[in-house]
């Protein structure tokens, strides 16, 4: 069951902190144990840990919705260390089982025994599920999903528990059915925007003629660890890779390629020297990632000389944590004031404060 975004949190609903993980729904039979993914693949295999705290918390018959999260150090949660932890090595599986352990955070009941729970109201399910986890302690590595009626206090949790590395509210009604595959939820996401440089684009996979995606940096101003090789021979500030925009007609993504030929120019006068040797480290010239190994990582450099505000929802580490959203061109924008100094930091907050929440 999915949620459709919205622009503010709905009232008289029930509200949930909304996660920054793996959507999983967890399948036990005695000690037979499934964990499935939001597309439909098997990924137990990669968490042996929640196998086995599966069979030790969950009930012995039962199929429980909710987020596989992992915490950095500091007790935040951590996305790219979570992304690590698909791995075709059962050595390293077991390795980052033990070094990243991750938790699983259950927010629906959808069977219990031989029961189907998926046509009764969300209160009674959520009952079901309480009663379901009650034994399992403040330690185990699976919990309850806080929950609230208060709309004031959800208010609370989505500014509060953006610092433990969350990203907004869910809203869910209380009679609501679980509905697979239907926006019958509703969620609520921090939306920011920020002034960045066009560095270069792609290609789009279907025209060569058409941008594909646009290319954002910002210029480093001190307060962000970035990766030595971005830094490497710079004197002074250097322009950082945070993300791209990608969502545009066809029409303007050919309008784009014209647009942008007078700034198309060579590594060689980019800030991005060290892109090309990166690039040719890895197989077939293309930068692989975890999810899409043969996605093509090249792109077309640009002269960052063009600015566009960009709306994004929040920064993991140096980067946008997802795709962002074109607003409109800065021409009055001079690119080397675009830094990290516009980016709203969140105070920091522990996943334990969201597990076991304390009120306004």
């Amino acid at each position: 069951m999915l949620a459709k975004p919205v622009s503010a949190i709905p009232p008289g609903q029930l509200y949930e902190p909304k996660w920054d993980g793996f959507r999983a729904i967890v399948f036990r039979d005695g000690d037979a144990v499934e964990i499935g993914s939001r597309n439909g693949r098997t990924i137990a295999r990669y968490f042996p840990e929640l196998v086995d705290a599966a069979r030790a918390h969950l009930p012995r018959r039962c199929v429980v919705d909710g987020e596989i999260v992992v915490a950095d150090a500091e007790g935040r949660l951590d996305f790219f260390a979570l992304q690590q932890r698909i791995h075709p090595a059962e050595r390293r599986i077991n390795l980052l089982a033990a070094e990243t352990p991750a938790r699983f955070v259950a927010f629906d009941l959808l069977a219990l025994g031989d029961a189907d729970l998926t046509g009764e109201p969300f209160t009674q399910r959520r009952a079901r599920l309480a009663d379901a986890l009650g034994a399992a302690g403040p330690d185990a590595p699976v919990h309850l999903c806080p929950l609230t009626d208060d709309e004031d206090l959800a208010a609370v949790w989505f500014e509060r528990f953006e610092g433990a590395g969350l990203d907004g509210v869910i809203a869910k009604r209380a009679d609501l059915r679980y509905q697979p595959d239907k926006r019958v939820m509703a969620k609520i996401k921090h939306v920011r925007t920020a002034d960045c440089v066009v560095t270069g684009y792609r290609l789009h996979r279907s025209s060569r003629d058409a941008v594909g995606s646009l290319l954002l940096g910002l210029y480093d101003d001190g307060s962000e660890e970035i990766p030595d090789v971005i830094r490497e021979g710079a004197d002074g500030p250097v322009l950082v890779p945070v993300g791209v925009i990608g969502a545009f007609p066809m029409a303007v993504r050919r309008q784009l390629v014209d647009e942008l030929a007078p700034l198309v120019t060579d590594f060689a006068d980019h800030p991005w020297r060290w892109v090309p040797d990166m690039l040719a480290d890895r197989p077939a010239s293309r930068m692989g990632n975890r999810w899409n190994a043969g996605k093509d990582q090249s792109f077309v450099p640009l002269r960052p000389e063009r600015v566009v505000e960009v709306r994004y929802d929040y920064m993991e580490g140096f980067r946008f944590r997802h795709v962002g959203q074109f607003v409109r061109w800065r021409p009055d924008r001079d690119p080397a004031s675009c830094t990290y100094a516009q980016i709203e930091r969140p105070a920091p907050c522990a996943l334990d404060a969201v597990l076991t929440p304390p009120g306004p």
